[in-house]
Order: C-alpha cells, then sequence, then structure tokens
C-alpha cells in the first residue's frame, strides 16, 4: 500500500504500526515470533520452516512495494515454526537503498516485525566473498559489519550502541547446528553497480570478508527496536577482483538455487531452536 514514508509529517513508526495491524487481520495471528528477511539465494527457506499459514501481498500493507529484484517474492508469508506454536513472519524481499525511496522504506520492514510482536529478525543476502575458500553456496555467519552507504536509519540525537548488534546467542545456536560455518565482517555499499577490485581491495584491508548492497541499515534499525539480530550471508560469487570471472545478478541467483537446500534446512533449524 502505497505510503510516502519520506513525508517528513508521517512518523514511521505509526506507519509499521498499522503495517502490523493488516498483518494480523490477513494472517490471522495476533502476533509473531521470529523475522526472516530473505535476500538473494534465501527465497526457499520458508518451505523448510513450517507449512505457510497465510500468504500477504506486499502491496496491501502500508509502506510496503512489489519486489523490485529479479529472485526476490512480492509477498510475505505467515509460517509456522515447526510443531512449536510459534510463528515466523517471512518477508520474501527487501526494499534495498539502492531504489531511492529513501532510508525509512529500507527499514520499515524491521520496524514491521518489531510491532507484530517478534523479538528476534534474521537477515539474510546473496554477497560476494574476499576469502578464496568460500565458493558459490557457501553460508556465512555476519559477526560485525561496516556500512560504507553513509546513511542512518536513526534520526535526531538517537544513539544506539552497536558493539555486539550481531547476537553472539544467535550465531552459538547457529554454530550447534551446523558446526562448520564460518564467520565474517559484512561491508555494504550503495550499489546497485557492483564494487571495482579496488574497493574490494579497499574493503579487505578494512576488515571486510563479504560486500553486497543490503543488511547493515536493517541491523541498525533492529537493534533501534530492541530486535535480536542474526545476519547470514550466502556467498554467491567471489567479489571483483577476487578471481576473473565478470559478475552478474544471474550468477547471484543460479548459486542461491544450488544452495537452497543447505541453506534452507539450516535457517530452518536455527530458526526452530530460537523459538
Amino acid at each position: 500500500m502505497s505510503v510516502d514514508l519520506n513525508d517528513p509529517g508521517i512518523d514511521p513508526f505509526d506507519v509499521a504500526k498499522a503495517a502490523a495491524t493488516v498483518i494480523a487481520e490477513r494472517t490471522g495471528a495476533a502476533t509473531h515470533d521470529v523475522a526472516l528477511v530473505l535476500g538473494s539465494g534465501w527465497g526457499q527457506t520458508a518451505d523448510l520452516i513450517g507449512p505457510t499459514l497465510a500468504t500477504v501481498d506486499n502491496a496491501d500493507v502500508p509502506g510496503f512495494h512489489a519486489a523490485a529484484v529479479a529472485g526476490h517474492s512480492g509477498s510475505m508469508r505467515s509460517v509456522a515454526i515447526g510443531d512449536t506454536g510459534r510463528r515466523a513472519l517471512v518477508y520474501g524481499t527487501r526494499t534495498h537503498f539502492y531504489e531511492g525511496r529513501g532510508v525509512r522504506a529500507v527499514v520499515h520492514a524491521v520496524r514491521t516485525a518489531k510491532a507484530a510482536g517478534c523479538s528476534t529478525i534474521v537477515l539474510t543476502n546473496g554477497c560476494g566473498g574476499l576469502n578464496l575458500a568460500w565458493g558459490p553456496g557457501t553460508p556465512v555467519l555476519i559477526s560485525d559489519h561496516i556500512n560504507l552507504t553513509a546513511a542512518s536509519p536513526l534520526e535526531g540525537p538517537t544513539f544506539v550502541d552497536l558493539t555486539d548488534l550481531y547476537s553472539a546467542r544467535l550465531r552459538a545456536i547457529a554454530h550447534e547446528v551446523d558446526p562448520t560455518l564460518d564467520e565474517g565482517i559484512y561491508v555494504q555499499f550503495r550499489g546497485p553497480h557492483y564494487e571495482t577490485p579496488a574497493e574490494v581491495q579497499m574493503a579487505k584491508r578494512m576488515g571486510g570478508d563479504l560486500v553486497g548492497m543490503s543488511t547493515t541499515l536493517e541491523a541498525i534499525a533492529a537493534r533501534h527496536v530492541g530486535l535480536e539480530v542474526l545476519g547470514i550471508s550466502l556467498v554467491t560469487n567471489l567479489a571483483a577482483g577476487i578471481s576473473d570471472q565478470p559478475l552478474s545478478h544471474q550468477e547471484v541467483i543460479e548459486a542461491g538455487q544450488a544452495a537452497a537446500e543447505r541453506c534452507g534446512r539450516l535457517l530452518a533449524d536455527v530458526v526452530q531452536r530460537v523459538a
């Protein structure tokens, strides 16, 4: 449902509450427990978490829009988390910063998740890897991030500690599910163009292990509203200059499809343990 979140007269948290109300009405669930934002390569995850109890078109929910990227779904789903009696709110797409809708739109799903009752959010993405050991299809836990967008979802004197932004507790649960998981630092660029080899080397020298175009702004907003955050990247390709292969979004989609079963099962097991 079209809402101009950039209008300074609109309180984005009021829009999030309105969105949560519509979600509750359409799904029949007064609250949800865990939210998942499915990035490139993670689209089949919801099917492995549990049965979908309701599907809501993004266009029917205040502040949300249709998917703008191939490989994403333009709807959100209310999914039963195994037999726990709890529900996951699964977003099939996200608003990317490069779409030009403004930072409020980028983090609207996060704020809506909190308004819908969630206490935990799982942020996933498809990304470029800087480690040669991480071939396409490798999931990597995000331990920290570097935000190179020159933007923040926080407005005014809103000072939020990001020291332990990506929950050590949730990462420990993920390691219990899959002890082979590595961790890395995610670097977000503005996009939508891919990074140059020089920019990738800059990110590497800054301490980065993964590069992409999402997640960091959402994670900051999640911390602000009190959500516990788990971040997982799917390495869909080696970053520019790390290999001699050209980059393409089709490669991202294909890598995600190839890794769908492993990544979906990983997330499903983690979500069930968290719930």
